[in-house]
């Protein structure tokens, strides 16, 4: 048990690594830019592509913490997943809302200026980027 456990605590940051990467950095951005995507239809479209990511995301900070309390990794390591897990929550529970409070008054017609939460997620994204890359060097066998 302990073996698996060791492997999805290097594994498993680096997976929810290279879904951060692709969705927040690669995709969200581009979509926005393909022939035919208007601005309802891409706020559509990220609306359900962030709420599968943060469940994904939620699944495995859940997975991380189960091993992490299996194997009882030094502090580094509880240190970068205990940042992984906060900024997740921030995101959830903080920017989220506004977020999508925002983007269904867009849907219902209203033009509005950019949201500087827009801002704090991406930034929220990066430093989570980092913690990752942080937890994954610590737990590495």
């Amino acid at each position: 048990m302990d073996t698996v456990a060791q492997h999805l605590l290097w594994f498993l940051p680096m997976l929810w690594l290279g879904m951060v990467l692709a969705i927040s950095f690669l995709e969200a951005p581009l979509k926005f830019r393909a022939p035919g995507i208007t601005l309802p239809l891409g706020l559509g479209i990220g609306r359900l592509v962030f709420r599968a990511l943060n469940i994904a995301e939620t699944g495995l900070a859940v997975l991380l913490i189960g091993a992490s309390l299996i194997l009882s990794p030094g502090g580094a390591a509880w240190a970068w997943l205990s940042a992984a897990v906060a900024i997740l929550a921030a995101q959830i529970l903080v920017i989220r809302p506004p977020l999508t409070r925002r983007a269904d008054r867009v849907l219902a017609g209203e033009e509005l200026p950019r949201s500087g939460a827009h801002y704090w997620y991406v930034g929220l994204e990066s430093a989570k980027v980092v913690t990752l890359i942080g937890l994954a060097i610590a737990a590495a066998p």
